[in-house]
């Protein structure tokens, strides 16, 4: 016959189990996403990005845009997928500090 306390501990032992297969995945799916997504750029659609100009806004005045082999080659974005156009804009844009 069991004892209370041994239903007790079967079910605290249970407990913690089921705690831990639940929280464990979990915990590494945090750390994997947290990985990739730094290291991983949006789409052009996500930032709505265009190849013109937004007013006097564009790519080659933005802190996150990377310059091409010339001033009027296409270049890349820290943060936007793809080749730019230094005439560009998106919604990331975040103007150069001077």
């Amino acid at each position: 016959m069991r004892s209370m306390k041994d239903t007790a501990e079967k079910t605290l032992s249970r407990r913690a189990f089921m705690g831990g297969v639940i929280a464990l995945p979990a915990l590494a799916g945090m750390v994997l996403a947290g990985t990739t997504a730094a290291q991983a750029k949006g789409s052009k659609a996500q930032f709505k990005y265009q190849g013109t100009p937004n007013g006097g806004k564009k790519c080659s005045q933005c802190s996150f845009f990377t310059a091409g082999s010339s001033a009027t080659a296409d270049g890349s974005c820290k943060i936007v997928d793809g080749t730019i156009s230094p005439n560009g804009w998106c919604t990331a844009f975040a103007a150069k500090s001077s």
